[in-house]
């Protein structure tokens, strides 16, 4: 008899698949979706729920009030929606014996790797009690510099945290085809993918349905950041019959992203959800070092710096033309990097009257865009 791998799995539920395309949440559609992840929890496997909803949830209760559209009423809407959101998922799981905890994020709980750890401790926790995360982003606190944005990346993120084998994005259409499939009826769907480029991403459409706030680039950005750290990700329509079982037994179902053959090591992934405190420009020949030959970052190769950051905050180290390369911590502040600038490492102590290193990003501290 052969035993099946048991497996860490992340189901990301739009806001479009939670309401079944009305404006309510409809709940024969997530009962169907609890049963699958009940009978995967049954079998053994760890399941994270990453779910959308809560704004959907609000206007429900509130029975669709008129507001303005700021962000103080979607935070409202939030606030209100959020509990009514859990007490659901609390019911509905309940129905098979399966206790849930709620996990409230922003970008700021990810942005340092303390925080980071803190974070996957308490997923670990639930998960070895076996107890299902419910997690989605802290809405009715989040202001635009520490939210992660979408939920999709959210859950990439969350993915990382947990270490997932899978990460599974259900949508309001089958996967990621070659046009949009609403206007264009010679559309095909891919069914795998081994590496996203530009021109994958330009065939990604926005979401249509006006419920939620992630589209299918959301969707690739995501697959693009847990593919980096060895998790495959699947796009799939979340009201295909035991779309997520069938997934979690590696059916083909939806568009399936091959994960990356030597994804980054454990230390790096936290480097995912900090934010970008600036930008340094390079030449030609510090880019071909730090893409084909493994390099760090040397001043040297430094042409311009680019917003003001302290020393060990994360940023973007692009081409000459801003084209984002990599990502890493400084170890220098902005200032000190300016002063550096296209001169040889040897020379740091003497411009500036210290050092932290020869370097101005350690390879060990930096992740490449691939």
């Amino acid at each position: 008899m052969t035993i099946k791998k048991q497996q860490t799995v992340v189901v990301k539920l739009g806001t479009s698949v939670l309401t079944g395309g009305t404006k309510q949440l409809d709940r024969a559609q997530i009962v169907e979706l609890i049963r699958q992840c009940a009978c995967l929890h049954q079998d053994g496997h760890k399941i994270i729920i990453v779910t959308s909803g809560a704004i959907a949830a609000g206007r429900e209760y509130l029975n669709f009030p008129a507001l303005p559209n700021t962000v103080a009423s979607k935070q409202l809407l939030a606030s209100v929606g959020q509990s009514k959101l859990i007490q659901l998922w609390e019911q509905l799981f309940s129905i098979y014996k399966i206790y849930i905890g709620q996990m409230l994020l922003t970008r700021a709980d990810l942005e340092d790797r303390e925080r980071f750890l803190n974070a996957q401790d308490a997923l670990k926790a639930m998960l070895d009690n076996h107890i299902v995360p419910v997690i989605n982003e802290n809405d009715a606190v989040a202001t635009a510099e520490i939210k992660v944005g979408d939920n999709d990346n959210l859950s990439a993120l969350a993915a990382i945290l947990a270490e997932a084998d899978k990460l599974i994005l259900l949508t309001d259409i089958e996967g990621l085809y070659t046009a949009d499939p609403r206007s264009d009826k010679s559309a095909k769907l891919i069914h795998e993918i081994d590496h996203i480029d530009d021109n994958l991403r330009s065939i990604a459409g926005d979401s249509v349905s006006g419920l939620g706030t992630g589209g299918m680039s959301t969707k690739l950005q995501a697959a693009e950041v847990a593919g980096s750290a060895g998790i495959e990700v699947i796009i799939a329509a979340g009201n295909k019959a035991n779309v997520i079982i069938d997934i979690v037994n590696n059916q083909s179902v939806g568009t399936r992203f091959i994960p990356q053959k030597t994804p980054l090591e454990h230390r790096k992934y936290w480097l995912f959800g900090a934010p970008k405190a600036g930008i340094v420009r390079l030449d030609d020949g510090a880019v071909n070092a730090i893409l084909n030959n493994g390099s760090s970052l040397l001043p040297k190769g430094i042409i311009n710096v680019e917003k003001d950051f302290s020393r060990g905050e994360v940023i973007d180290i692009c081409d000459k033309f801003g084209k984002r390369i990599a990502r890493g911590v400084s170890r220098y502040n902005s200032d000190a990097l300016r002063q550096i600038a296209g001169h040889h490492s040897q020379e740091i102590s003497q411009i500036i009257g210290y050092e932290y290193g020869h370097v101005a990003v350690h390879r060990d501290d930096m992740i490449i865009k691939q």
